[in-house]
Order: structure tokens, then C-alpha cells, then sequence
């Protein structure tokens, strides 16, 4: 999962202007870098211009998916990144830039003329989603689950195995008495109504 691209928009009118972008392009060779950057650029100014206002889509061109949300302020925030790049994750932090650009920046700071602006919010978020699971708490949770489960299973697992072992010292101890046996063994029929599978 990689995160490439987050820049906001003014979609407002044609043709879209970039008023703030991160980019991180490492994974490409040094002689690649320019022209990926570009391609990216391109790309999401192309999605953020036909996005209409309060919608949200996701656009796929080769191995890059670009999630884009407009609102209806006239910005629209995108984020490209490659196909494994969680869908909710993308979408919640487009939520949460753009919330805090608008709060920076009103509408009367982008909304004309030739503006860039300075959002350092860009760089720190596309550092901290890189890896959407430290940076999601719902998938923080559901990761912690899935561990969680695979852990129960196994403690299931092993306590079949010893319930196999405990029949054989059962039968074999002499320190328990015959009604302690008798006791266990109705246990043992009584509990079976209730495999996990």
C-alpha cells in the first residue's frame, strides 16, 4: 500500500488550479521522478476538474487510483494512490484536509487569480497514512481483532488437544475416585452438545 499524491483543488471554475500539493515519488528511480510527478499532477487536476461539486469518486489509470472528493465550496481534494490503498482510508483523510483547509483558508484567500498556497498539512499526512493502519483507528481496531482471532483460534486448537490428552489421564489416574470419573465423563457428554466448529 502507497500513498503517491494529496492536493487540493480549486474546481470552482476551468480549468482546475492546484492551490496546494505533496508529492512522494521514492519508490521511483531519480531519472523517473520528474515525469511520474507530472503524470500525477495532470492526473489529479484532470479528476478534480470533473468532479462535481459535493461528490465523491474514485478513478483508476494503470496501477494508480485517484480518490478525489469536491465539495461544494469549490475545492476538491485528491489522493492518488496504488490499488491497495484502503478506499474509507483515502476518503477519511480527504475529509479531514479539507475541513482544515477551509478552516485556514477562506474562500476569498484561493478563490480567484493564480494562488498557491502553503499547506504543510500535506507532507505530515502523506508521511502519517503511508501506513493506513497506524494512522486509521477503525483499521487500527480491526487489525487488533483480526490478530485477536487468530490467537482465540489457536487457544481453541490447543484446548481440543489437551481435552484428548485429559480422557487418557482420566481413565488412567487412581487418585481420582469412580464418581469423580463418572462425574467428568457426563461432563464431557453433557459439553459436546456445544463443538465449536
Amino acid at each position: 500500500m502507497k500513498l503517491f499524491y494529496i492536493a487540493i483543488f480549486r474546481n470552482s471554475s476551468k480549468p482546475a488550479k492546484e492551490l496546494a500539493s505533496a508529492k512522494e515519488l521514492s519508490s521511483f528511480s531519480f531519472f523517473e521522478r520528474k515525469s511520474v510527478g507530472e503524470f500525477l499532477t495532470f492526473f489529479g487536476n484532470t479528476v478534480a476538474e470533473r468532479t462535481a461539486p459535493s461528490q465523491r469518486q474514485s478513478v483508476e489509470e494503470n496501477n494508480y487510483i485517484a480518490h478525489t472528493y469536491a465539495r461544494s465550496e469549490g475545492v476538491a481534494g485528491v489522493v492518488i494512490a496504488d490499488k491497495e490503498y484502503p478506499i474509507r482510508v483515502a476518503y477519511s483523510l480527504l475529509n479531514k484536509l479539507l475541513d482544515q483547509f477551509l478552516t485556514q483558508y477562506p474562500r476569498g484567500q484561493w478563490a480567484e487569480g493564480d494562488v498557491t498556497l502553503s499547506f504543510p498539512e500535506l507532507e505530515s499526512s502523506l508521511v502519517k497514512y503511508q501506513n493506513p493502519q497506524q494512522a486509521d483507528s477503525i483499521m487500527r481496531v480491526q487489525q487488533e481483532l483480526d490478530e485477536t482471532k487468530i490467537v482465540l483460534h489457536k487457544a481453541i486448537e490447543s484446548v481440543l488437544q489437551r481435552g484428548e490428552e485429559l480422557d487418557s489421564l482420566v481413565a488412567k489416574s487412581s487418585a481420582l475416585s469412580t464418581t469423580s470419573k463418572m462425574f467428568y465423563k457426563e461432563a464431557k457428554k453433557t459439553n459436546s452438545c456445544c463443538v465449536i466448529a
